[in-house]
Formats: structure tokens, sequence, C-alpha cells
């Protein structure tokens, strides 16, 4: 925990930076976000963890203020999978697909780099192809997971009825 930054967040909404001595602002955090820096947000009377809520007014700015990454439709959706039966695979299917795009993005830059050296067209080829099968791959996990989660609870509760 000692390489993590710490943010304190007052009543008065302020943040505090505790490693630069000086009070910041979500755009501040935002840049810590975009450099891979590592802190956590905690309230200064109960010691809680806010990074995620804070986290979370960052995308909102961000959605107000430019091209939206969500569609309404697929907020709907998300908000649809809390408290549903289906809510930790399909928060587990979302984070492996964000981690998915990702790892693919860095191996296309990479990729890009060494173009100069090797055929554009076979490598973006065998880019989608890798990128294909891993989707796939997960998309049989999520529904596997999501056809065989209501079915066992089902043959739990007849069992435990028959007790």
């Amino acid at each position: 925990m000692e390489n993590i930054r710490i943010i304190k967040k007052y009543p008065n909404r302020r943040l505090y930076d505790t490693e630069e001595s000086k009070y910041i602002t979500l755009e501040d955090i935002k840049k810590l976000v975009l450099a891979n820096k590592e802190f956590i947000v905690k309230d200064v009377k109960s010691e809680e963890d806010l990074t995620k809520t804070i986290l979370l007014q960052i995308i909102t700015e961000q959605e107000e203020d430019g091209e939206p990454l969500f569609t309404t439709q697929a907020l709907s959706h998300i908000i649809r999978f809390y408290g549903d039966s289906a809510q930790s695979v399909a928060g587990d299917y979302l984070q492996k697909s964000i981690h998915l795009f990702v790892t693919q993005q860095k191996k296309l830059q990479e990729q890009l780099q060494t173009t100069m050296t090797t055929n554009p067209l076979s490598a973006m080829a065998e880019l989608t192809e890798k990128n294909l099968e891993m989707w796939q791959s997960m998309q049989e996990n999520f529904f596997k997971a999501t056809m065989t989660s209501p079915s066992s609870k089902r043959k739990k509760d007849k069992k435990n009825k028959k007790k």
C-alpha cells in the first residue's frame, strides 16, 4: 500500500492529494488515471473508500462533455444486471471484455510499429483472427455460466424441499 497515492475527500467535497500536499480537482484525478498512477480516494472522517464513486463522477463528466462512450441502451442493460442472478457473471464478462479490448489495442499498436518490416495486411489478419478466437471463447464461457446458473439453483431448491 506504500506505492498507492492517498487522496482525501473532505465534507466540503474538496479533494486533497497527500503526496503533493495540495487540493486537486476531478481533472487532476483523471490525469492520474491516464498516467496509470495507483491511488485511492478516502473519506477524511469515515476512511471509507470512495475511489469508485469518484471514477464514476469522472465518467459522467466525460459522457456529458463529448461523444459518449455508452449509449442509453447500454446503460439500461447494465442497470438491469444489478440485483439479477447474472450480476456477477455480467460484471466478470464486462471486466474481461474491457481487458481483452485493452490487450488487443496494445498488440495493435505494437504491430503497427513493426509494419515497416512486415506485411501490414497479414499482421492485421492475424490479430483479427486471434481477437475473434478470444472473443468467441469468452462469449461461450459467459453463456455457459448464465445458462447453468439458474438450472443449478433449481436443482438445489428441489433437493432442499425434499429434505
